[in-house]
């Protein structure tokens, strides 16, 4: 099977949706307080995230243009694997180490920090990226599509900016960085398909 670039980019977008559903139903399912089957849902984002990015990559090569889309998306992609390994390999570990010894508490929270740092930097990308096509989607007639795309993707990226700066609770209860990010990963989705019509 040839991958042409209209086809590449398919893929790309149901991909990016599958991810905005996998982390609707994590937070839906963790806010409800319901046990969250993490091996098997981090698991399978972290397959998501790196055909997202191969795919992503492929797309940066082939497109003549929104090269700095589809390298946000990439990249992205590359730091959820990071930000979903770090979650699988790490967390079980450092916290049962750390309920053995008090000192390493710590150091359990800063693995989870930095596990949320990258998953922030990843929305941030991801809102850049979703800035690219919905400004392209504009350009192209589909000002009201578009330009929600953008405004979700700037919010996305100032939310997720805050919450990597001044920490995950900046915001209080309101899950507005992972929330918009989601959102914009979602109209992101929506608005590659500019990218083969421009090409």
């Amino acid at each position: 099977m040839e991958f042409t670039l209209k086809r590449t980019v398919q893929v790309l977008a149901g991909l990016l949706i599958l991810s905005a559903i996998t982390q609707a139903i994590y937070t839906g399912l963790y806010m409800a307080e319901v046990d969250v089957p993490r091996q098997l849902m981090w698991g399978a984002e972290g397959l998501i995230f790196v055909l997202l990015a191969a795919f992503a990559g492929s797309a940066l090569v082939d497109a003549k243009r929104y090269s700095l889309g589809f390298s946000a998306i990439l990249v992205a992609g590359t730091l959820n694997v990071v930000q979903v390994g770090v979650g699988l390999t790490m967390f079980g570990p450092f916290f049962e180490a750390a309920g053995e010894v008090e000192g390493l508490q710590p150091a359990a929270g800063a693995v989870v920090a930095f596990s949320f740092m990258v998953y922030n930097a990843a929305k941030i990308l991801l809102g850049l990226a979703a800035i690219v096509f919905g400004m392209a989607k504009m350009s192209g007639g589909a000002k009201a599509l578009g330009g929600l795309t953008v405004a979700i993707g700037a919010v996305a990226m100032i939310a997720n900016t805050l919450s990597m700066a001044l920490g995950r609770d900046f915001s209080g209860s309101l899950p507005l960085a992972g929330g918009s990010g989601v959102l914009a990963t979602l109209l992101l989705a929506l608005c590659l398909s500019v990218a083969v019509k421009d090409d």
